[in-house]
Formats: C-alpha cells, structure tokens, sequence
C-alpha cells in the first residue's frame, strides 16, 4: 500500500512571531455591533417619543382650555343676565314705592283740601242762618223804622227832604237791611251787591231801576253833590260807566252794600266821597 505523501511546506522565520496588527473583524463581529447600535438607536428614539409626548402633554391641556373658557363664559353670561334682572326688580319696585309715596301724598292733600271746604261749607250755612235770625228780628222792627224815617229823615239832613212819603219807604226799607252780607250779583233778600239794593230799594216804591251800576248812574236827574238830597243815588266813577251806587240819607251820610267784608253799612260821604249823583224821586 502506498503512503500518502505530506506536502510540507517551508514557514517564514517570523511565523512564530505574533502579529502585531489587530485581527481583521469577522461579518459575525460587525453584525452583532450594528444590531447593538440599532437598539441603542431604538432605545433612544423611544425615549425620544416619551419625552416628545411629555412635551406634547400641555399642548393637550392646552386644547381642553376653549372649552373651560366657553363654560366660563356661559356661566358670566348667566351671572350677567341675573344681575341685569336683579337690577331691573330693583328699578320697578323703587318705582312703585315712589307711586305709592305719591299717591299718598296726593291723597294727604285731598283729604286736607276736603276738610278746609267742609269747614267753609260749614261757616257759610253757620253765616246763612245768623243771616236769616237777624233779618227775622229785622223784620219785626220794620213798621217801627218806616214811621220814625220819616221825621227823622227831614230834621236831620242839613238840606231840605222832598214832602213826597216814597223817599221815606226807600230809606226805611235800606236801614232795615243793614248787616245784611254782600254777594256779589246778590238781590236780596239777605244778600246784596251796592246795585241790587238799590234797585230793590227804589222798586218798593215803584220805581224800576235798571239792574247794574252803570245804567242806574243815568237814571233821572243829574244833581250836583252840593244839592243833594235824602233818597238822591250816589254813584262813584263817571256817568254811564260807575263801579258802584250808594243812597243818601241825610246828615253827611249814605247806605249802600259795600263790600264782602262790610256787608250792608251806613257810611259818612267825607270817607269816602262820590262822583255824582242822580235823583229818581
């Protein structure tokens, strides 16, 4: 049999010397560093992720806040609208207190005024019935006046009387309405105007006068102030437009219805001094 051969091959005189440079490095080597290094990459990009996500949380609160500030503005809005009612309640009840304070007031003031004419009512029905109790015992007395007149008339007037007995029926008649009240457009028979009692003075003895001042200073004869006589009308402002009438009685003095606060009176001429005079009788 034969034996196989050994080729033997001559070694370099440094081979048994290591070598100094690094060994080359295998595929096996590199693949296992790259998938190292890959899982270092991963790790970090996970890391990455998480930290992004960290970061990205308050951007996620962030989104959440228009809905917070929609329900806080719902709510301003509600608080608003009950403020704005609250303040409207307000309003109409101090509008209606006000009413209420004027209304009574007002009706304080009605309730006075109504008192002040009850009292008025009262002091003119307590007048009526003075009124009326004096022209009563007047009216007893007028029998007595109508025939003492007369003689009294012509002896106490410093110019002479007429003989005729109507001036006496007018002068009796007049004094015996003296503290009778003046009214205004008054004829009698408790209350006069100066004209209405002329008239009805002067109609006692048939005599009709017209009704006011003015007409009854025209009427019969114009006589001066120094020739007056007793029953003669006085009258003051001029003819055809006097203000008021008056009759002389004699003795420097004259009747008439003076005023509201006179009433019916016998004055003396030099008080108060007319304009002119007329004679009727």
């Amino acid at each position: 049999m034969r034996e196989s051969l050994i080729p033997v091959v001559p070694m370099s005189h440094t081979a048994h010397i290591r070598n100094h440079r690094k060994p080359r490095r295998n595929a096996s080597t590199l693949a296992m560093r790259a998938g190292v290094a890959g899982g270092v990459l991963s790790t970090l990009a996970v890391a990455g992720a998480a930290g992004s996500a960290n970061a990205a949380e308050p951007v996620t609160q962030t989104l959440e806040l228009p809905t917070l500030t929609a329900d806080l503005a719902t709510q301003l809005a509600q608080s608003a609208d009950a403020t704005q009612q609250a303040a409207a309640n307000y309003e109409l009840q101090a509008e209606r207190d006000a009413a209420a304070a004027k209304a009574a007031k007002q009706a304080k003031a009605d309730l006075a005024d109504a008192k002040k004419k009850a009292e008025a009512k009262k002091k003119a029905e307590d007048a009526r019935k003075t009124a009326a109790a004096q022209a009563a015992s007047r009216s007893s007395t007028r029998t007595v006046l109508s025939s003492s007149a007369g003689s009294s008339g012509s002896s106490s007037s410093s110019v002479s009387a007429p003989a005729s007995g109507s001036v006496a029926t007018v002068i009796a008649f007049l004094k015996a309405q003296v503290g009778d009240a003046y009214v205004m457009g008054g004829t009698g028979p408790n209350a006069w105007d100066c004209s209405g009692l002329v008239q009805a003075a002067f109609r006692q003895v048939g005599v009709d006068l017209p009704r006011v001042s003015q007409d009854q200073s025209t009427s019969g004869t114009p006589v001066s102030l120094s020739n007056i006589q007793v029953g003669d009308i006085l009258y003051w402002g001029s003819a055809g437009s006097a203000y008021h009438v008056g009759v002389y009685i004699g003795n420097g003095q004259y009747l008439d219805a003076a005023n509201p606060s006179k009433g019916v009176v016998i004055q003396n001429l030099s008080g108060y001094p007319a304009t002119g005079a007329v004679r009727v009788l």
